[in-house]
């Protein structure tokens, strides 16, 4: 909730390597969006796109890159295509 308005993220299946760090990519990229100006919404769902990178690398940290992110997010899907 921000602003007293509530915003809600998609839902999706995913093949997931690690579930360490889903959490943390998805608060990396919602506050990306919110630190560079995006709306609120935008700012959920690049949250929402930056978490399956996350999970979806073997190890702690993600190798995406912002444009990786972007793109499965734009097409409406979590899925990550490299």
């Amino acid at each position: 909730m921000l602003d007293g308005k509530r915003y809600v993220s998609p839902t999706c299946q995913l093949d997931v390597l690690d579930r360490i760090g889903g959490g943390d990519g998805f608060a990396a990229g919602s506050s990306t969006g919110l630190i560079s100006g995006r709306s609120p919404e935008e700012s959920l769902r690049l949250g929402w796109a930056t978490a399956p990178c996350w999970t979806t690398f073997p190890g702690d940290v993600t190798m995406a890159k912002l444009s990786e992110v972007e793109s499965p997010r734009q097409r409406g899907s979590a899925r990550v295509q490299r």
